[in-house]
């Protein structure tokens, strides 16, 4: 029997989470070993602790339906942000990753589609489908998409409601299951904050909504029927203090009051219905983030801000390294470009941009005048020369170019209505800000609109001095792997620390290796 007495070989005892721990004393000395102590020997046994591998983390459920090895998704940031090679890099080390679909146009989001299907054909991922209520046909044309394609997973945000194309993804999937019951080809991952639409994913599909897309001819009368029995969603995402749109919600609170919202659903609906596992999102980026979410009942974790930096992103060198060097603090709430006139928000990046300050300006300029033509002329001309660098005339015609093409009803009302024709041009600078990031534009960089949450400052922090510092070494799967190895260690420290075990301070936390190196993977 090996036992270790040094800080550095109590570590790797620790560490080896394949097997198990035992903390003994000899004498005056504790130590640990993954050999159980000898009956009568010299060692007396203080604690133990089995096997703790990553793959136990979370319900077993979310892997087994999802066909993955890990309770882990990495959720959709959008325009591509969560590009093609980081949904297929996840997929091939046995995560679940979401292709960032939101504000691609659907010819786009075809070609990533067909892109997958050819580089991981049978591997399980999933794309984004994003509440478009300004846009229905939009929503309509990214469905008959995923349907054509039959892409088995999709992940749902920012819908407060129920549409009719979301509905009719999840029910155009059912089919009678092999041994009775409700089988759901089309799993549905929402991503919620509020309790009264997280009601919404956790009931069936409205009837009368089910019965409308039979009278079209979309779903069939069976489909109708088994409808009755399924809730809308696999799996419940709780969004707490994220990036982008976010109620910046703790984690602590949010989470557990979900879990007895589904709790008490589920027994309304009775054992017929499928449960649907709870998930975290927001503020996840380190092994104590992720544990402490496990710990509070979460199926399985999200992250978002912490993919964003990484060699796989679809954003440019530029922001990823602005994100790298990004501390707890760093971040700021600012106007959303899709519900800029609802004074809706946005968290973003605020070290090494000005977009925040300036898109605030924007809408206490929009909450104030009535129009383009009432702003005052010394505001009017530090818009042009600062923030749009061209005379907001300029700024219009483009606008109006592409509502023409696009969406010719809004620019009927901006012909009626000057504020809302200001609206218009206003969002023009708030979406353009986060393209110019994604494509790295080096002339606009002081305007990056770069959705990030504290996730990322923790991250940094955790990660400073290892492999994972430096953006130009940092891939995805290598982070999904250190935060559940991290975790499932952190998770047997505490197990340890329950039983009475003081642990030093030398093996307090989960070491990243300073050089690459593999992580144990389930296969």
């Amino acid at each position: 029997m090996t036992v270790r007495y040094d800080p550095d070989g109590v570590y790797a005892v620790l560490a080896d989470l394949d097997a198990p721990c035992y903390i003994v004393r000899n004498g005056d000395r504790i130590g640990a070993t993954a050999e159980p102590p000898v009956a009568g020997g010299p060692l007396t046994l203080l604690a133990v602790a089995g096997p703790m591998p990553s793959t136990q983390l979370g319900e077993s459920g979310f892997r087994g339906r999802h066909g993955v090895a890990h309770s882990y998704l990495a959720g959709s940031m959008a325009t591509g942000i969560a590009s093609e090679e980081l949904v297929a890099a996840l997929a091939r080390a046995g995560f679940l990753a979401s292709y960032g679909a939101a504000g691609l146009p659907p010819e786009r989001v075809e070609r990533a589609l067909t892109r997958l299907a050819r580089e991981i054909p049978g591997l399980p991922h999933a794309a984004n489908l994003i509440h478009t209520p300004h846009a229905p046909r939009l929503e309509r044309a990214v469905v008959d998409l995923y349907l054509k394609h039959r892409l088995r997973c999709v992940e749902a945000s920012a819908f407060v409601q129920l549409t009719p194309d979301l509905v009719r993804y999840r029910v155009a999937g059912l089919r009678p299951g092999p041994g009775g019951g409700t089988y759901a080809e089309n799993r549905l991952i929402a991503k919620v904050s509020r309790a009264e639409v997280a009601e919404l994913f956790l009931r069936p599909a409205p009837e009368p909504m089910v019965r409308a897309l039979f009278d079209r001819g979309e779903v069939t009368a069976e489909q109708v029927t088994l409808a009755r029995l399924v809730p809308m969603a696999d799996d419940l995402t709780v969004e707490a203090d994220s990036a982008g749109h976010t109620d910046r919600r703790p984690l602590i609170t949010a989470l557990p009051a979900m879990l007895r919202l589904r709790d008490r659903i589920a027994r309304e609906l009775g054992p017929a219905a499928a449960p649907v596992r709870v998930g975290a999102a927001g503020g996840i980026g380190t092994p104590e983030a992720a544990l402490a979410a496990f710990s509070l009942g979460a199926a399985y974790v999200v992250t978002g801000s912490v993919n964003q930096a990484c060699l796989e992103a679809g954003t440019s060198p530029a922001v990823k390294a602005l994100l790298a060097a990004a501390g707890p603090a760093d971040y700021a709430m600012a106007p959303a470009a899709d519900m800029f006139e609802g004074g809706a928000e946005v968290q973003v990046l605020r070290s090494g941009s000005l977009f925040a300050g300036r898109a605030r300006r924007l809408h206490d300029l929009y909450r104030a005048h009535a129009g383009l033509d009432e702003l005052p002329a010394p505001d009017r001309r530090r818009l042009e020369a600062k923030v749009f660098r061209r005379p907001l005339s300029e700024v219009w015609r483009e606008t109006a170019d592409y509502l023409a093409e696009h969406h010719p009803e809004q620019l009927l009302r901006a012909e009626f209505d000057p504020r809302h024709r200001m609206a218009l041009v206003f969002r023009w600078y708030l979406g353009q800000s986060s393209r110019w990031a994604v494509a790295g534009a080096a002339e606009r960089a002081g305007d990056y609109q770069v959705w990030c949450g504290p996730a990322m400052g923790a991250f940094n922090d955790w990660a400073a001095g290892s492999v994972l510092a430096d953006p130009g070494r940092r891939r995805v799967a290598d982070v999904a792997r250190h935060l559940l190895h991290g975790a499932a260690y952190h998770r047997r420290l505490t197990q340890l620390r329950f039983s009475g075990v003081r642990i030093p301070a030398a093996c307090a936390s989960y070491r990243l290796p300073s050089a690459p190196s593999a992580v144990p993977v389930a296969p």
